[in-house]
């Protein structure tokens, strides 16, 4: 679980991990604009460690219909390294557990785009920012 402690390393892996792709979809924020996504649903943030060091954040939001991930933010060093397979290899065990679908949202040129479509979920909506996807709980297994 991520802390009030956790919130300059949080601050700096969204700048990091998110301000290019922002840019990309014509979204410039401030600080201030990012630390109120951090702060919204502060409670579903976890922090994703490597060797004891934090190296991103999942957050997770169990809804009525699905099992949402909120964010979920690698710093760059970390990517592609199939740490964030083995996240999602562990969302999908839960949400196998809780019989429930997963869903996100991911920007339209975010690179992550392509993990998700390996991983099993598909496109379901589109809007002038992002898509939105699902991994249906037969694609989790």
């Amino acid at each position: 679980m991520a802390c009030q402690q956790d919130i300059d390393f949080l601050l700096n892996l969204r700048v990091c991990s998110m301000d290019e792709h922002l840019i990309q979809a014509g979204i410039k924020m401030s600080e201030t604009q990012h630390l109120s996504r951090i702060n919204e649903y502060f409670n579903d943030s976890h922090l994703i460690l490597v060797n004891g060091e934090a190296v991103g954040l999942l957050k997770l939001g169990v809804l009525k219909q699905s099992l949402h991930i909120r964010q979920f933010q690698l710093l760059p060093n970390y990517q592609s390294r199939g740490i964030g397979s083995r996240v999602l290899a562990m969302i999908k065990t839960k949400a196998i557990k809780l019989n429930k679908p997963i869903t996100l949202n991911v920007l339209l040129k975010n690179p992550a785009f392509s993990l998700y479509g390996k991983q099993g979920f598909k496109v379901i909506g589109e809007n002038e920012l992002e898509y939105q996807m699902k991994c249906s709980l037969s694609d989790c297994q």
